[in-house]
């Protein structure tokens, strides 16, 4: 590898040379386009209300078997379409098709899906209004729209 330049007048070459190597990290060019947020359907927000479209089960990944009960949800504030999991027992039970539903990330690595289920990065929170979990610990009746 060539030695870095020595001398009075190398401030320029020094800085360019510096700026090129930063530009070939992804990290660094992730940070400096906003590369995650736009990406990100939620757009920087933690998280989002939209509407079911389906209800949808996917098989998780090996060595499991299982299918996983899943909601395609559009998103009301940008009209993009995403994928969420229902978390708990007998959560598919508490979710048709039309309801509004607010959304969060699961929270697995570097902002991608977690656990065993490919390509799901949400989970539902609330349907119309009412927590899930309230809902399937019989706290709450589910609200009709």
């Amino acid at each position: 590898m060539a030695n870095k330049s020595r001398g009075l007048n190398t401030g320029r070459k020094l800085k360019r040379k510096r700026h090129i190597s930063r530009l070939l990290q992804t990290t660094f060019n992730r940070r400096l386009f906003n590369l995650k947020k736009k990406a990100d359907p939620l757009e920087g927000a933690s998280q989002a209300k939209g509407i079911v479209l389906e209800k949808v089960q996917l098989e998780a990944k090996q060595p499991n078997s299982a299918m996983r009960k899943c909601v395609r949800v559009q998103l009301i504030k940008n009209g993009r379409q995403v994928t969420a999991f229902l978390p708990r027992d007998g959560a598919q039970k508490m979710v048709d098709e039309h309801d509004e539903v607010i959304i969060e990330c699961i929270g697995g690595k570097k902002g991608r899906s977690k656990g065993d289920i490919p390509g799901v990065r949400w989970q539902v929170l609330k349907v119309n209004g009412q927590s899930l979990k309230d809902l399937l610990s019989g706290k709450l009746e589910k609200a009709r729209k």
